[in-house]
């Protein structure tokens, strides 16, 4: 019998998770409202050359950016497009570590990425305001189709990471999953294949779930939904695929419900930890477990 052939990730240069984007009408009281369900907050930041800016949840590796539009005259990147609709979860963003590599390794798989290239962003620092750099990768439609996606390699993690910014009141400690609503998950998750590979995905009864290396993206349709959170139903209404939850980790899930408690913030107990509904997250189902 011959030795089996060990599958490898066709994008070794992607490492999981990096971040994800959560899209908001009015930044300053987004701000605040996270801020009250238990998050530490950077100080705001501002895309140079465009007219978006944001303020990020730190966790050790990986981030929530809550993205807004400071001058809807410049560009936006289809923010504006997206928050006509609703606000919330819009995409992600994967981690790498060298950017030229994982454009050239997307290119030998087929795809055509743009990039890599480089964005910077003012960040508003009670000392004066300093410069963090990305190299970024912009993913072609059909290399994460249902998913909006890109790829960052932060260039200058210092001034992002200060160890004060990753304390959270709540225990928070990381993103463990982002969940997508879509009509066929099994059809969705095959299409990611070419970039992750068969191995990386898994099956269950209700939901398709690709991991990325650092957390996890889940594919489930409506009904599935309504059954992994029956709390919440009805669940909204929106057309085409609907990236619809969080699921991040806590190291206190005790800790986790009393702030909220205390934060009058309704939170629906689980077993592990408790689910925040969307109308207290900008629109974002926020399940915190204890992992």
């Amino acid at each position: 019998m011959p030795p089996a052939l060990e599958v490898q990730n066709p994008v070794p240069a992607i490492t999981g998770i990096d971040h994800v984007l959560v899209g908001v009408r009015d930044l300053a009281a987004a701000s605040a409202r996270w801020e009250r369900l238990g998050f530490h907050l950077t100080p705001r930041g501002r895309h140079i050359g465009w007219g978006t800016g944001n303020y990020c949840i730190m966790f050790q590796d990986s981030y929530i950016e809550l993205l807004g539009i400071i001058d809807p005259a410049q560009f936006t990147n289809n923010l504006d497009a997206f928050l006509k609709t609703r606000e919330g979860l819009m995409g992600l963003a994967f981690a790498t570590k060298d950017e030229v590599a994982c454009a050239e390794q997307l290119r030998a798989i087929g795809f055509t990425p743009d990039g890599p290239k480089i964005l910077k962003r003012e960040l508003e620092l009670p000392e004066g305001t300093v410069l963090p750099e990305f190299g970024l990768v912009m993913l072609p439609k059909e290399a994460t189709p249902d998913l909006s996606a890109f790829i960052c390699a932060h260039k200058t993690p210092e001034l992002i990471r200060r160890p004060d910014w990753l304390r959270h009141a709540n225990r928070a400690t990381g993103i463990v999953s982002m969940t997508v609503v879509v009509d066929d998950p099994v059809a969705a998750a095959f299409d990611w294949l070419p970039v992750f590979g068969p191995d990386c995905v898994k099956t269950t009864n209700l939901m398709t779930v690709i991991d990325t290396g650092n957390g996890h993206i889940r594919f489930t349709n409506r009904a599935g939904m309504a059954q992994l959170y029956p709390a919440l139903v009805p669940l909204p209404e929106y057309p085409g695929p609907w990236v619809a939850a969080l699921k991040v980790a806590v190291a206190d899930k005790a800790r986790c419900r009393d702030h909220l408690r205390f934060a009058n913030i309704l939170a629906l107990k689980t077993g592990k930890g408790c689910i925040v509904p969307p109308e207290e997250a900008n629109g974002v189902i926020i399940e915190f477990v204890q992992e």
